[in-house]
């Protein structure tokens, strides 16, 4: 296997990075509990928490977000 390196990660094309991104974030979510949240980003998943009980239709889902990111590339 060849070494990866910065500069061929931006050989890659826009599209082909947010993939890239999206695979190593699923990496890591497939993991919680090696992922160590401080107490302020703790309390921030919590107040947003909160924020989407109160209203949930607040937001987007993550497919129409997703897919208005990968129309901009």
């Amino acid at each position: 296997m060849s070494k990866i390196t910065t500069a061929n990660l931006l050989e890659l094309s826009v599209s082909e990075r947010i993939q890239l991104v999206e695979d190593l974030w699923d990496s890591v979510v497939a993991v919680p509990e090696s992922v160590q949240l401080t107490k302020a980003q703790k309390q921030e998943l919590d107040r947003r928490l909160d924020a989407y009980h109160q209203n949930p239709d607040a937001g987007s889902p993550w497919e129409l977000v997703r897919e208005r990111i990968r129309n901009r590339a």
